[in-house]
């Protein structure tokens, strides 16, 4: 059985509708049953719709700047906390 954190770590897959198979099957499931997740579902579904309608703003420098530092840090978290690569992956 999925878990709301299960269904949440497949939440950009299932969204952007690359979740095929069984899997989708258990996440759509998931979502008929579980009304918080159906609400995040609904709600981030809206909020594309919305932000695909907007233009887009330009960030001045020194938020620009703190944010790829921030992007960069948590790329840099997840790398290390996937352990080292393997040849094959690069």
């Amino acid at each position: 059985m999925l878990t709301c954190k299960d269904f949440l770590d497949e939440l950009s897959e299932y969204l952007d509708g690359t979740v095929e198979g069984e899997m989708r099957r258990h996440l759509d499931e998931h979502v008929k049953e579980c009304p918080n997740c159906w609400v995040m579902v609904d709600t981030t579904k809206r909020t594309i719709q919305i932000y695909k309608g907007i233009e887009p703003q330009p960030l001045d420098e020194g938020l620009r700047s703190r944010l790829m530092k921030a992007l960069d840090q948590k790329m840099a978290d997840r790398r290390r906390q996937a352990g080292p690569s393997t040849p094959a992956e690069h």
